[in-house]
């Protein structure tokens, strides 16, 4: 076991994973050598004979297991970004483990002693705020987790975590499989019609690398966008949109149905368990939003104040399709073509026009470089760094005075080894040892276009705001500042989560950012002040759908999270009657969200896809005092990092937001930016 890397120190350039070093074979044996030695770190703060203190107990609880964080969060972290069948086998064996291991923790009736022994002295040990911080989470983690139930229910709580933990999972990998067995194969040249040159060449080498003639058409965003948005053969949209819409709702060894019924069933009872009504009632206990009720009222605010909005978009779509010549039933393959059609007429600009001002290494420079204006960082790239791909770049992430204060990795393209979408995570957080700073390594994940043979990867503006939110992440995770690891970074409250990201966004429609990152790939003309004016004017085309249709997963996250009965009906027909407060076009036989919506039965958004739009009112009240004060203001900026990038959760998240803003947030800056205020 001495020689297995992974659980050596990393003799690497600032302690990275040294990824080359990792075999398969190596994990299984890191888990089994870590988690006995958390094991036995854990039994030292049990037997130990000295008055429970906060150093004794909480932070030595707190430290527990630090050789098994450093494994698993390479391990997963892989597992999601560049997986294989041997690691999936491994994430199945080892999950039950590691949940058996927390639960030992949680549910161990001596340390949970000394714990609320400390808790209930904690006026004693003249504690700082973020020591209090610490102690509360402690004392709240171990009840929330079990501590107080009887034996009987403690075996019970056990059995739920394992299962929940194997299903979450099981439905990870069906979706993943379903997104990667299913390709469009398209010989005839007639069956391209009206899509853009960059697409089909990129569907000519995916077909290539498929051994196949012709074009390839996945589920991946950078081809199945593009194709829904372009195409003009209405039966080929039909079927990408029916296949990519039915992930996971077939009738084989796939279908998540029976994996959502088993997960919303155990959460319920975990919840009830704990005395609490329902699974959005646990959640919830632990975030801003507080309520149920609360989480719902929000939801339908923003609902009444989009619907109609939403409505008109739709109609003005169908409108606009009659008049160019369509004359069947609209349905939801429709919307996206005659959507885009719609908004070039408006405003002469769609995502081929813009696409070639938005190179990935310009935009990727110019994100860096606003870093650079607001808080001083820099970015080095680093070859000497270790990466798990050869996709993968490294840099080293240094402070105004040139102090390194991070790695960060970034994984831009799809490849069946890696989950859709896009997201931030790290390899190491940030914490503090014996006043020894120890920096994060972060990590963003993406899935833009390839480079061609012909073209280097070119993003479409949405993508370019993706950039953004993602490294509003990574910020938070890079400038953390704190001494625990458990309160760095990302580590706050859902729904507070993502307001660094959201508001990282709005520089995507501001003039004087774009003017510097949109250079034309072929000349490195920056984008005409015209093309400019028309993103900025068609940014809230659609909003009212764009709102709506996020508020509809928002809702039915919140529906399958407020069952108060175990569910054994039909998901689809939940599924349904839950969005139906939102539905703008027909429902489609055979196709299910539900059964791929990785947000909340594969990821750590369950009761908690809200979030999004609750951080959304944060984030536009906090950039209307960037815009008060001008977007580049490093003293605003500056204001920000110190009272929230750099605070992680030492304290709640509107005492952090207040110390930055002043006051409490409003909606209004949300629904005027949105175009969906009051006329």
């Amino acid at each position: 076991m001495i020689n297995n890397p992974l659980i050596s120190s990393f003799n690497t350039l600032h302690g990275v994973p040294p990824f080359e070093l990792f075999d398969v074979s190596f994990y299984l044996p890191a888990f089994d050598f870590a988690i006995a030695q958390g094991r036995k770190e854990i039994d030292e703060i049990i037997k130990s004979s000295e008055m429970p203190d906060f150093k004794n107990t909480i932070e030595a609880i707190e430290n527990a297991g630090s050789l098994l964080t450093k494994v698993s969060n390479v391990f997963f972290n892989l597992n999601h970004a560049h997986t294989n069948p041997e690691i999936q086998a491994v994430a199945r064996d080892v999950s039950p483990r590691l949940t058996e291991f927390n639960n030992d923790i949680w549910l161990n009736d001596v340390l949970f002693e000394k714990v609320k022994q400390v808790f209930d002295l904690k006026d004693v040990f003249n504690l700082n705020a973020e020591q209090n911080q610490l102690l509360e989470n402690t004392y709240k983690a171990f009840v929330r987790k079990g501590a107080l139930l009887n034996s009987k229910d403690k075996e019970k709580y056990r059995d739920i975590s394992k299962q929940l933990s194997d299903l979450s999972l099981q439905f990870g990998e069906n979706v993943l499989a379903e997104t990667n067995d299913f390709h469009l194969h398209i010989n005839n040249i007639d069956d391209l019609d009206g899509l853009p040159d960059s697409l089909i060449e990129y569907a000519a080498e995916q077909a290539k690398e498929m051994e196949k003639d012709g074009w390839v058409f996945t589920m991946h965003m950078p081809s199945f966008l593009p194709f829904m948005k372009y195409s003009n053969q209405r039966e080929l949209r039909r079927k990408m949109f029916i296949a990519y819409s039915s992930r996971a709702n077939h009738n084989n060894n796939r279908n998540n149905q029976t994996v959502i019924k088993q997960i919303v069933t155990l959460r319920l009872e975990k919840a009830q368990l704990l005395g609490y009504k329902c699974y959005a009632d646990f959640v919830l206990e632990e975030r801003m939003a507080k309520e149920t009720s609360r989480v719902i009222d929000f939801l339908n605010e923003l609902l009444d104040a989009s619907i109609d909005y939403a409505k008109n978009d739709v109609h003005q779509v169908k409108e606009y399709a009659k008049k160019i010549g369509f004359t069947n039933e609209f349905e939801k393959w429709d919307f996206a073509f005659y959507s885009e059609k719609l908004k070039n007429e408006k405003y002469s600009i769609d995502d081929e026009v813009l696409k070639p001002y938005f190179k990935l290494e310009n935009v990727e420079m110019g994100v860096f470089d606003l870093a650079n204006q607001l808080w001083g960082l820099t970015f080095v790239e680093s070859l000497k760094i270790p990466v798990y791909h050869s996709d993968v770049k490294a840099f080293e992430v240094f402070d105004e005075n040139g102090e390194f204060i991070s790695v960060l990795y970034v994984d831009y393209f799809p490849r069946s080894s890696k989950q859709g979408g896009a997201w931030m995570t790290s390899y190491r957080d940030q914490k503090k040892i014996d006043n020894k700073t120890i920096r994060p390594v972060v990590s963003l994940v993406m899935n833009f276009s390839r480079p061609t043979a012909t073209k280097p990867s070119l993003l479409t503006h949405n993508e370019v705001s993706t950039f953004l939110h993602e490294f509003g992440h990574a910020l938070h995770g890079m400038l953390s500042n704190v001494t625990y690891e458990s309160l760095s970074g990302t580590n706050v409250y859902r729904d507070f989560v993502e307001l660094p990201s959201q508001l990282m966004e709005n520089w995507s429609i501001e003039k004087e950012w774009l003017k510097k990152v949109a250079l034309h790939y072929k000349t490195s003309e920056p984008i005409p002040d015209v093309l400019i004016q028309k993103i900025i004017d068609s940014s809230n085309f659609q909003s009212g759908y764009a709102m709506v249709r996020q508020l509809s997963f928002g809702l039915v996250d919140m529906s399958w999270h407020s069952i108060t009965e175990s569910f054994g009906g039909n998901v689809v027909d939940f599924e349904r009657h839950a969005m139906q407060p939102t539905l703008l076009l027909p429902d489609i036989e055979g196709t299910c969200t539900c059964t791929s919506f990785s947000h909340i039965f594969d990821g750590g958004y369950a009761a908690g896809y809200y979030g999004y739009k609750w951080a959304e009112v944060l984030d536009a009240d906090a950039f209307e005092m960037f815009k008060e004060n001008g977007i580049f203001d490093s003293l605003i900026a500056k204001k920000f990092r110190n009272n929230i990038l750099e605070k992680g959760g030492v304290a709640h998240p509107m005492d952090l937001y207040v110390a930055f803003r002043g006051s409490e947030p409003s909606i209004e800056p949300l629904l005027k930016r949105s175009g969906l205020g009051k006329k």
